[in-house]
């Protein structure tokens, strides 16, 4: 079967180009299909969003070109202080501090604005002569022995050896493939902007745990940093329904003073928390990456992470079988990716799960038991030392990207 391209990917937020650029630096032909225009998707405004991008994660920016073109947008993470408590009554005196000093390889992390990164990934995008970039809805899709179809909203055709959903947790790939999810709704909504603070943040990432959920402040360049507050949806709805002075006004009680006066910077968010995992990873010509495959909860702020790994595997599956002559789209080759990713991924929605869990209420006796918890952790090096690298992505059984090493 004569194919436009090698794969098609749809989806064009941020997995999708990592996955077209690790693809592409090895000789495929990717088109890439999103449904916004692209100079919708260039857009530089400010609105508040951030990722965490563990260490892992920034290699393997860095080997597909991405990394040096932010770099200088990137607020190192370097240390990392975990509390449980009640808003406006301080934490509890047993707290976690992982210091970046713990693990060799340097900050395990780095805060990057969505707009930075997305900027970069179109700017690495458009100098790839092998990525065909495409602006379109796809509204049917086709798979066979041979190869896969999509049809497009506007009647055009494109043809492929292997399709690739990137398109997030409505995934209408998997959908169409017939893939069904699991999952649940947490009955909690996340209330996402970005502060100026009168203070320095020093690097230093908080994540508060409170009855209705954790607050998450992470650094940002500058005197700034990004705001995950969780709370119950009924609570999070009446919050965010406020003018912007009395949002504040309900924010301070949960983030104290100690980075002095605060005011919000871009645009405020609000979005339904749940975890959501796809039934299979891949069907007949047909795998799913990152939200598509996978939801989770932010509390440890692993979602664009653990798409970045699905990226790491699946690119390393279908080069290294390309190299042999196998048939990409193959069943036997995409099971190889599935194998490798389903397992780390349950964990990871199970453990992030069980820890909402956890820390989202009152219970005195879980509430005495967690913080002792987190004491013994605190006071035992190795422990601290195991949680900081997992933390940085570098536990597991890494795709070679996510080593800093080329496919």
């Amino acid at each position: 079967m004569k194919t436009d391209s090698d794969i098609l990917i749809v989806g064009g937020g941020l997995n999708g180009p990592a996955l077209a650029l690790a693809l592409t630096r090895t000789g495929q032909r990717v088109t890439l299909i999103d449904t916004l225009p692209e100079a919708l998707r260039k857009d530089a405004g400010f609105d508040g969003r951030a990722y965490a991008l563990a260490l892992a994660s920034q290699r393997l920016l860095k080997a597909i070109g991405v990394w040096d073109r932010i770099a200088g947008e990137a607020q190192p993470m370097l240390d990392i202080k975990v509390t449980d408590g009640h808003a406006g009554a301080g934490p509890s005196p047993f707290f976690l501090h992982f210091d970046h000093d713990e693990i060799e390889e340097g900050p395990m992390g780095y805060m990057v604005e969505d707009r930075h990164l997305r900027r970069a990934f179109l700017e690495a995008l458009d100098e790839e002569a092998g990525i065909i970039q495409v602006d379109g809805t796809v509204v049917e899709q086709n798979t066979g022995h041979s190869g896969a179809e999509v049809v497009l909203a506007d009647g055009r055709t494109l043809t492929a050896k292997l399709l690739i959903g990137c398109d997030g947790r409505s995934s209408g790939t998997a959908r169409r493939a017939g893939i069904t999810r699991t999952g649940w709704d947490y009955g909690q909504t996340g209330l996402v902007c970005a502060i100026e603070h009168e203070k320095p943040h020093h690097g230093v990432a908080h994540q508060f745990f409170m009855p209705p959920g954790p607050l998450a402040i992470l650094p940002l360049t500058g005197n700034r940093s990004s705001i995950v507050w969780s709370e119950r949806t009924a609570t999070a709805e009446a919050i965010n329904a406020l003018s912007d002075e009395d949002y504040l006004a309900a924010l301070r009680p949960r983030f104290g003073d100690f980075l002095g006066e605060i005011r919000l910077a871009g645009k405020r968010w609000a979005y339904p928390l749940g975890l959501t995992v796809a039934n299979s990873f891949i069907a007949e010509r047909l795998a799913l990456v990152g939200d598509a495959a996978h939801g989770m909860h932010p509390i440890a702020g692993q979602g664009l992470n653990a798409g970045l790994r699905d990226v790491g595997a699946l690119a390393e599956v279908l080069v290294l079988a390309a190299r042999r002559g196998e048939d990409m789209g193959a069943a036997p080759v995409l099971e190889r990716y599935q194998q490798w990713r389903r397992f780390d991924t349950a964990t990871l929605a199970l453990a992030t799960d069980a820890f909402n869990k956890l820390f989202s209420n009152d219970n005195p006796l879980l509430r005495l038991g967690r913080d002792l918890g987190m004491g013994l952790v605190g006071s035992v090096p190795a422990l601290r030392r195991g949680f900081l690298r997992e933390a940085a992505g570098l536990t597991g059984d890494l795709p070679r990207l996510l080593k800093g090493q080329p496919i």
